[in-house]
């Protein structure tokens, strides 16, 4: 596409000039010139559009036409909008996001069982609170907490890093008119829960940290999840529990490069 665009750029330049030099050819009886087609774009510029309104001069950089400049900026935005990681960058990624979900694990059961201490696997299921019909678990309770501290050394670690290819918590919805997955506004989400219109949220997909295009939610290329399994047989084998494995497969309709993973403080990324 740029070596097309160029290449027009000469054919005008050169039209131009042939078309102002014709007349004073006539005017001393020379038959006229033919074209000369082995001009560069800076032959074309300097030749004819010496007028300093028909170039754009940017410091250190030769003169090129105006609408050729734009296309070229343009271009150039548009290649930067659709960059993806590379792979020794999701490496990068994927170590933090572990770092973070340890990191997180332990400050909370530090903070609330103290030092080198967990809960045991009767403390994880007793009961702490309900919520209308929802019975909440101490094990849930503990899982919302590292949560969060995960999520926010996330913000901490990749924002200065990659602050265009991540997006924390993003919500999508299915577009019925395209059949695609879209993120939703975050402005509009916080407006429906605070008026506890839920059912706009029904069918939402939420997953804890998203890879993808520089600013484009929409082209995923990795999903997280995080999973701080709080009982001794999901600690080893997080992947077999059902409400995960039915999670993973909701997340497999927003598209991505790699199966979804989840990741915990002891396994790291699994898939």
């Amino acid at each position: 596409m740029s070596r097309f665009v160029l290449t027009l750029a000469v054919l005008v330049a050169q039209a131009a000039c042939t078309a102002a030099r014709a007349p004073r050819d006539a005017l001393r009886g020379e038959p006229p010139r033919p074209p000369h087609y082995a001009q560069t774009l800076n032959s074309a510029t300097d030749g004819c559009l010496r007028n300093p309104g028909c170039v754009v001069v940017t410091p250190g950089e030769e003169a090129t036409l105006p609408w050729l400049s734009r296309a070229v900026g343009a271009a150039r935005t548009a290649i930067a909008v659709m960059r993806v990681l590379s792979t020794a960058e999701v490496v990068r990624v994927e170590q933090l996001l572990v770092e973070c979900a340890q990191s997180a694990h332990f400050k909370v059961n530090e903070q609330e069982y103290g030092p080198g201490k967990s809960p045991s696997d009767a403390e994880c299921d007793k009961v702490v609170r309900s919520e209308g019909t929802k019975k909440l678990t101490r094990a849930m309770e503990l899982g919302t907490m590292k949560h969060q501290e995960a999520l926010a050394c996330v913000q901490r670690e990749l924002g200065p890093l990659f602050p265009d290819n991540f997006t924390l918590e993003p919500t999508y919805k299915l577009d019925p008119a395209t059949k695609k997955w879209v993120r939703l506004d975050p402005r509009l989400v916080a407006k429906w829960v605070a008026a506890r219109l839920f059912e706009f949220l029904l069918g939402t997909r939420v997953p804890d940290v998203v890879l993808h295009a520089s600013g484009n939610p929409n082209q995923v290329q990795r999903i997280y999840d995080f999973k701080f399994p709080c009982l001794a047989k999901r600690r080893e084998d997080p992947l077999s529990d059902d409400a995960t494995q039915l999670q993973l497969e909701k997340y497999r309709a927003l598209g991505g490069e790699e199966e979804p993973a989840i990741v915990t403080p002891q396994l790291g990324i699994s898939r």
